[in-house]
C-alpha cells in the first residue's frame, strides 16, 4: 500500500477531562504515564479492574493547559467509561465532559501517511492540524496517524493528498499489524494486558508508580507468566466464526477473536505454534504471522 488513505472512524467517542487535578486524577487510574502527554506527545493506555483485568483502552491527547482529551470506543462503551471515571472523581478538582458531538475521529494510513502529514516515525508524535490534532498512532508508527477534528472540519484533510478509504480497510491493516481494538478483541473483565501486546505497544509504564490493577500487571511481567499472545492470522479456506477454536491436530492452539477479510487476530497458545505446526479452524488453514514488534518469550 503505497498511497495515503484516510477514513472516518465513526464508532469512537471523546471525553474531555479538565481542571487542576486532571493529571493526578488520571495518573492514579491508568496504565501509562499521563505526565508525558503534551502538545508534542500523545499516549495510549488502559483502565483495569483492581484485579488487573482489562476494562477500557483509549488514546490521550493534550488539548490546552487545562484539558486532556480521551478518545475511546463509542456508544455504550463510552457511557460506561464516563460513569467509571465519574465514580472515581470523588473530590478531585476535575470536570468530565462528553464532547463526542464536537469531534470527528479519522485514521490516516498507508506507507506514506506520516510523510503526508509531515510527522516523524515516532509513535505518539503530535502537532496541530487545522483546528484539531494530528498524532502518529501512539501504539505503533506503522499504523499511521489519528486525527481529531472539530465536527464539520473534514475539509482540512483535502490538503494532504489522501484518498478516502473505509473503516474496513483500516481494520484489515490494523489486524495484520497485530493491534487490538478494545473490546472487539479484548474480553472485558478477563483480558490481561501483556498477553495483548500492551507493553510493546506503549500502553504500560512500569516506572510510573501506582495505578489501578498495577500489581497483577507487574507480576505478569516479572514472573514471566505470558504463555498466550494475541497475534495476527491469515485464513485460507472457508471463513470460520469469530470465537472458533484453532486446532493443532487434536490440541487446542488458540481462539479467533476477530476477522477482517482474510486476516484476523487470535489468542494463541505459544507452545502450540512452534515446529511448523499445522493449524486449522474448521475447514480453514490458519497461519500465524508474528509481527516484528512482538517480543515472544525465549524458548528452551
Amino acid at each position: 500500500m503505497s498511497k495515503t488513505l484516510y477514513t472516518p472512524l465513526p464508532n469512537r467517542a471523546v471525553i474531555r477531562i479538565s481542571g487542576a487535578d486532571r493529571i493526578d486524577f488520571l495518573q492514579g487510574l491508568v496504565t501509562n504515564n499521563v505526565e508525558k502527554i503534551s502538545p508534542e506527545q500523545s499516549g495510549y493506555g488502559a483502565l483495569l479492574t483492581p484485579q488487573g483485568k482489562f476494562l477500557f483502552d483509549f488514546f490521550m491527547y493534550y488539548q490546552d493547559d487545562n484539558s486532556l482529551l480521551v478518545e475511546c470506543e463509542g456508544g455504550e462503551r463510552a457511557e460506561n467509561l464516563f460513569k467509571k471515571l465519574r465514580m472515581y472523581k470523588l473530590r478531585a478538582k476535575v470536570e468530565l465532559t462528553d464532547v463526542s458531538e464536537d469531534y470527528d475521529v479519522f485514521a490516516v494510513f498507508g506507507d506514506t501517511a506520516l510523510a503526508s502529514l509531515a510527522l516523524p516515525q515516532q509513535a505518539g508524535a503530535t502537532a496541530p492540524f487545522g483546528k484539531g490534532i494530528k498524532a502518529v498512532d501512539p501504539r505503533l508508527a506503522a499504523m499511521g496517524c489519528r486525527i481529531l477534528l472539530p465536527t464539520g472540519e473534514e475539509s482540512a484533510l483535502a490538503g494532504i493528498g489522501a484518498t478516502q478509504s473505509t473503516p474496513d480497510a483500516y481494520h484489515a491493516r490494523r489486524v495484520r499489524l497485530g493491534l487490538p481494538n478494545g473490546s472487539e478483541e479484548l474480553e472485558v473483565d478477563k483480558a490481561i494486558l501483556l498477553e495483548n501486546g500492551f507493553e510493546e505497544l506503549n500502553g504500560v509504564d512500569f516506572k510510573k508508580g501506582c495505578y489501578m490493577g498495577q500489581e497483577l500487571t507487574a507480576r505478569t511481567k516479572y514472573r514471566g507468566l505470558v504463555r498466550k499472545r494475541l497475534l495476527p492470522i491469515e485464513i485460507d479456506g472457508p471463513t470460520p466464526e469469530i470465537g472458533s477454536l484453532i486446532m493443532n491436530n487434536d490440541r487446542e492452539a488458540g481462539t479467533i477473536k476477530s476477522i477482517h477479510g482474510t486476516a484476523g487476530l487470535a489468542m494463541i497458545r505459544l507452545e502450540r505454534i512452534s515446529d511448523g505446526a499445522s493449524l486449522k479452524a474448521g475447514d480453514a488453514t490458519i497461519t500465524v504471522k508474528v509481527p516484528d514488534w512482538v517480543q515472544l518469550p525465549a524458548t528452551e
